[in-house]
């Protein structure tokens, strides 16, 4: 069962600047919805974006121990404009 301390830690081993927010949707700890904000991800396409974070989770993938993840990620303005229209 993967913790989101250790899908946190990896992802920062790539993305330095990453926030991460993770919600377990099981309770199991493999399958996990993930609200990533980055500068890395600026001038990125969606897929492009999803590129950088699965090769940061490639070890746990290749294993398993991470099924499925669920993933929005942001640069930091669309961070700020997405907190902005919910408040």
């Amino acid at each position: 069962m993967l913790s989101p301390q250790t899908i946190t830690q990896l992802i920062r081993a790539h993305l330095a600047d990453a926030r991460v927010e993770l919600q377990d949707l099981t309770g199991g700890g493999d399958h996990w919805q993930a609200v990533i904000v980055s500068e890395a991800f600026v001038g990125k396409s969606r897929v492009q974006r999803h590129q950088l974070v699965y090769q940061a989770l490639q070890s746990v993938l290749a294993t398993n121990e991470l099924h499925a993840l669920t993933m929005k990620t942001l640069t930091p303005a669309e961070w700020e404009a997405m907190t902005q229209q919910s408040r």
